[in-house]
C-alpha cells in the first residue's frame, strides 16, 4: 500500500463497514494479550468470510501490518506501507476508534505485554533522529542504498549556493598529505582566487604540450605556482583533474564533484577490523565463527591493494600503500597461523594480517571465544590495537573499515581516537537472525548477551561515516520482509532502554556495494585449460569413497546421478539440517539426485553449542530417513582452491548448488557457485533474492516451506532430464548475472570513491556533527561500558 497518513484513511474505512471490521479486529483481539506477527494476522484475514465486503484500505493496512500488540480493549498495529516507512496506530476494537501512536507509546505497549506495567518508572529513550537535520534525506524507498549519489547532490548544492563554502573544499585539499608530504597544493595557495589563478596558469601551460608529457617535465613549474604532486602522471591526466576542479569552482555539480573526489589521492594506510573467530588464510574455514567474512575480507584486500596501486600510477605518485587486517591473536591456534603476529596476505605486496591478543589483568587470553562473548575484552583490545597501528604506520590510518558487530565497535573507537574516515560493514546483524531477540532479550542474555551487541551496533552505525551493504535487503528488506538495519529503526529492550529512532534507512550514509568471488579460484567449469585436474582424484575420494570416517559419513551408491550440493557453517541459521530433512522426505528428489552436504567438523569436538545441536540433529535425520546410499556428509573443507574445483566437479555431474539459510545477509557461496557455472537455488530471505533473478539466473526457495523447495528442485531436475539444454540455460544465466554486477574490481573502485566523498562530507559537516558525537560518547560511557562488565570472562 502507498505510504501516507494511514490513521485517517483507516478511520474512514472502519466507519464504512463497521460489522466486518469489528469481526476481524475481534479475531485479532481473541489471539490474546501479547505480540502477534504478520503470519498470524494474515491467516485471520485469509480465513475471514466477510473479507470481500471490506473496503481495500482496511485489507491493505492489515496486510502491511508487521505485528500487532493486543492489550484489550486496544489492538496496536505496527504498519509498514513500504520498505523503511513505518506508522503506528491503536484501534479500540468495540468502538472502532482509531488514533495515531508515537513510536515510544507503541514500544511501551510492547514492554507491558512482556514485563507488565512500568508503574510510571522512567525508561531511557534513545533518539538519534534528533541529529539528522544537517543533511537532507531522500523520501522514496527506491533511493535507499544510493547514498553517495544523493550526498553528492547535497554537497554540490551547498558549494553552489554559497561561494564561501568553496573555502571548505580548499581547506580539505590543504589538509591532505601522504606520508608527511604535501599533496596537490602548497602554501602559495591561500584562498580560492589564488587557486583558480594557479589552475588557469597550469591549464595554459599544459594545453600545447603532448598529452603523454611526464609530470616530471613540469613538476618544478607547478611548484612555483603552488601545485604539488597528485594531479596525474602525465599532461593528459593532470589536465583532466584541473578541468574538473575549475568546473567545480565555477559551477559545482554532483557528477563533477564525485569524479574529482574519487581521483584525489586520499588513502594509503587502511585498517580492516575483524576481531572474532579464527582469521587466517589456510585451514580455518568451517571453524566456529569462521566462514564467509574471512573470504570476503581476504578477497577485498587483494582487490583494494590492486586498485590503490592503479590509482597511484594514474596520479603520478610513488607511494607504497599499507593495508592491515587486524584480528585477534590466538595462542591456542589449533594448527592454524592464528598464533602468528604478522602474516603476509597471499597475492599482495603491501597487505598483512596483524594479530593482537585479548588480554585481562591476568594476562593474555589463550583460547577461542565465541563472537557472543567477546564484549568485555574489546576496550583494552582497542587500546592495544591503537598502539600497534601507530607503530606499523608510523602515524595514523586514512580509512578504518569495521566488520561485524565487534569489529565495528572497535573501528568506531579507533576512528574517534584518530579522527579518520570510518566505513562499517555488518555482514550479518544478529537482531533479524534471532526473532524477538530484542523484546525477549532477558531470556537470551546469558547465552547471547544481545544487550551488549545491540548497543554496540547502535553506536557503530551512528558513528560511522558510511555504511557498505551487499544488498538492498540488508538495509530495508523487501515488500514483505524486514531489513537488517531497518530492524534497528525502533525497538525496545524492556527494563533497559527503548529506541525510538535508532537508524534511518534513508540516511545517505548507506551504499550498496556488492562483492564478487575471487576469479583466480572461482571460474566457469567450461574453461578446460584452467581446470585443476590434479584435485580430481581427491574430490572423487571425498564424494564417492566407500569408506566412512570422521571426514565423510554415509556413501553414494549411484555415481550416475547428479549431485545436489551445499557448503556452509553448521549452525541453526544456515539450515543445513533443514535441507537434509526436506530432501529426505521427498522420495522423487531422492530418486533423481544425490545430496552432498559440506559443513561442521566431525574430526574434532566442537566448542560451539549451536554446531553441537545441529550435529546431533543431522545424525538423527540420517537414521530416521535411512539416508545412507543417497547422502554424503563431509566435514568442513578448508582448501579454497580445491573447493573452487569442487564446484566445477559438481557442474560435471550436471548437479546444482542449494543455499537453504533461514536468512542470508549476502550469500558469498551463491556468488561462488554461480561464478563456476553451477545452477543455484538459494533462500528468498536476504541477499540471494537480489543476486538471483528467479527462473533466469537461478531460483529462490523458501526455507520455511521445505516441501515446496523440494518440489522446485524436483521440477528442475526432471526438466533437465527431459531437456538437457535447460541446465545449460540456467548455468549461462548465472554466469551472465555475475559478470554484470558481482566483481571485486567494481567493488574496490567504488569503495575508494566513497572514501573520497565521505571524507569530504566529514570535513564539511564536522561542527554540525558535534552533538551526535557527544550523544554517542555518553551512550558508550554510561550504558555500553556497564553492560559489557556483565559478560563473564572466559575460563582458561
Amino acid at each position: 500500500m502507498a505510504a501516507g497518513k494511514v490513521c485517517e484513511r483507516l478511520g474512514e474505512s472502519l466507519a464504512t463497514h463497521p460489522q466486518q471490521a469489528k469481526s476481524i479486529l475481534s479475531r485479532i483481539e481473541s489471539l490474546g494479550r501479547g505480540i502477534h506477527k504478520s503470519q498470524k494476522l494474515l491467516s485471520i484475514l485469509d480465513k475471514d468470510a466477510g473479507l470481500q465486503a471490506l473496503d481495500g484500505v482496511v485489507v491493505d493496512v492489515l496486510r502491511a501490518t508487521q505485528e500487532a500488540v493486543v492489550s484489550s480493549p486496544l489492538v496496536a498495529l505496527a504498519i509498514r506501507p513500504a520498505p523503511g516507512v513505518w506508522e503506528y496506530i491503536a484501534v479500540e476494537v468495540q468502538k472502532l476508534f482509531v488514533e495515531e501512536l508515537q513510536v515510544a507509546e507503541y514500544l511501551r505497549l510492547k514492554e507491558e505485554t512482556v514485563d507488565g506495567s512500568s508503574n510510571g518508572e522512567f525508561t531511557l529513550e534513545l533518539d538519534f533522529g534528533a541529529f539528522n537535520n544537517s543533511i537532507p534525506r531522500p523520501s522514496l524507498s527506491k533511493s535507499i542504498g544510493n547514498g553517495m549519489e544523493f550526498l553528492n547532490r547535497h554537497l554540490s548544492a551547498k558549494l553552489f549556493q554559497d561561494k564561501e563554502n568553496l573555502n571548505l573544499l580548499l581547506e580539505f585539499l590543504h589538509t591532505h598529505c601522504q606520508k608527511g608530504k604535501s599533496m596537490l597544493l602548497n602554501d602559495k595557495i591561500q584562498d580560492v582566487n589564488s587557486l583558480q589563478h594557479a589552475l588557469r596558469k597550469a591549464e595554459e601551460y599544459l594545453t600545447p604540450l603532448p598529452s603523454d608529457t611526464p609530470y616530471s617535465v613540469f613538476e618544478k613549474k607547478f611548484q612555483e605556482i603552488g601545485l604539488e604532486k597528485g594531479w596525474g602522471d602525465n599532461g593528459e591526466h593532470v589536465l583532466e583533474m584541473i578541468h574538473l576542479l575549475l568546473d567545480l569552482l565555477q559551477a559545482p555539480d554532483p557528477v563533477t564533484l564525485e569524479s574529482f573526489l574519487g581521483r584525489i589521492p586520499l588513502v594509503s594506510n587502511v585498517v580492516i577490523m575483524t576481531p572474532h573467530g579464527y582469521f587466517a588464510q589456510d585451514n580455518v574455514l568451517g571453524y566456529p565463527d569462521t566462514g564467509g567474512q574471512v573470504v570476503y575480507i581476504l578477497d577485498q584486500v587483494r582487490a583494494l591493494e590492486e586498485e590503490m596501486l592503479h590509482r597511484y600510477k594514474l596520479q603520478g605518485l610513488n607511494i607504497t600503500p599499507r593495508i592491515l587486517i587486524i584480528t585477534r591473536l590466538l595462542p591456542d591456534a589449533v594448527g592454524t597461523t592464528c598464533g602468528q603476529r604478522l602474516e603476509k596476505v597471499y597475492g599482495t605486496k603491501y597487505s598483512d594480517i596483524l594479530r593482537v591478543p585479548f588480554r585481562t589483568e591476568k594476562g593474555i587470553v589463550r583460547r577461542w571465544i565465541s563472537r557472543f562473548e567477546v564484549w568485555p575484552y574489546l576496550e583494552t583490545y582497542t587500546e592495544d590495537v591503537a598502539l600497534e597501528i601507530t607503530k606499523e604506520f608510523q602515524g595514523k590510518p586514512d580509512l578504518i573499515i569495521g566488520n561485524y558487530s565487534d569489529g565495528n565497535i572497535v573501528a568506531s573507537l579507533l576512528a574517534h581516537k584518530f579522527d579518520v574516515t570510518q566505513c562499517t560493514i555488518a555482514h550479518a546483524l544478529e537482531k533479524t537472525k534471532y526473532p524477538d531477540s530484542d523484546i525477549n532479550w532477558k531470556k537470551l542474555e546469558d547465552k547471547y548477551h544481545f544487550s551488549c551487541q545491540f548497543t554496540a551496533d547502535l553506536i557503530a552505525m551512528n558513528h560511522t561515516d558510511f555504511i557498505i551493504t551487499s544488498t538492498f535487503q540488508e538495509i530495508a528488506g523487501s515488500k514483505d520482509t524486514l531489513g537488517q538495519y531497518e530492524s534497528h529503526v525502533a525497538f525496545t529492550l524492556p527494563g533497559l532502554y527503548r529506541v525510538v529512532d535508532g537508524i534511518d534507512v534513508f540516511d545517505p550514509k548507506f551504499n550498496i556495494v556488492s562483492p564478487g568471488a575471487d576469479m583466480s579460484i572461482y571460474f566457469p567449469y567450461t574453461e578446460e585449460k584452467r581446470r585443476l585436474m590434479k584435485f580430481h582424484q581427491e574430490i572423487e575420494e571425498l564424494l564417492y569413497s566407500p569408506v566412512e570416517n570422521a571426514e565423510h559419513l554415509c556413501v553414494l551408491k549411484d555415481r550416475n546421478k547428479p549431485i545436489l550440493f551445499t557448503m556452509a557453517r553448521l549452525d541453526r541459521v544456515k539450515n543445513l539440517t533443514g535441507l537434509v530433512e526436506f530432501y529426505a522426505k521427498n522420495s522423487r528428489l531422492r530418486e533423481l539426485v544425490n545430496l552432498v552436504v559440506v559443513g561442521g567438523d566431525r574430526r574434532k569436538e566442537s566448542k560451539d553449542l549451536e554446531e553441537k545441536a545441529e550435529m546431533k540433529r543431522m545424525y538423527e535425520l540420517i537414521e530416521k530417513y535411512k539416508l545412507n546410499g543417497q547422502f554424503r556428509w563431509i566435514s568442513s573443507q578448508m582448501n579454497r582452491v580445491r573447493n573452487g574445483e569442487l564446484y566445477r566437479y559438481i557442474c560435471d555431474t550436471k548437479g546444482a548448488f542449494v543455499q537453504p539459510a533461514l536468512y542470508e545477509a549476502f550469500g558469498l557461496t551463491v556468488v561462488e557457485a554461480m561464478t563456476c557455472g553451477l545452477p543455484t537455488f538459494a533462500t528468498c530471505y536476504g541477499g540471494p533474492a537480489e543476486i538471483i533473478v528467479h527462473g533466469k539466473s537461478g531460483f529462490n526457495i523458501d526455507p520455511y516451506n521445505g516441501d515446496l523447495a523440494a518440489e522446485a528442485l524436483v521440477h528442475f531436475f526432471e526438466k533437465c532430464k527431459a531437456d538437457p539444454s535447460y541446465w545449460y540455460k540456467i548455468s549461462q544465466g548465472g554466469l551472465k548475472r555475475i559478470q554484470e554486477k558481482y566483481t571485486w574490481q567494481i567493488y574496490s573502485e567504488k569503495l575508494l570513491t566513497l572514501t573520497g566523498v565521505y571524507g569530504f562530507s566529514k570535513h564539511v559537516s564536522n561542527l554540525e556533527q558535534r552533538g551526535r558525537k557527544r550523544y554517542i560518547e555518553m551512550l558508550h560511557a554510561l550504558m555500553y561500558n556497564k553492560l559489557v562488565k556483565t559478560v563473564p570472562l572466559a575460563v582458561e
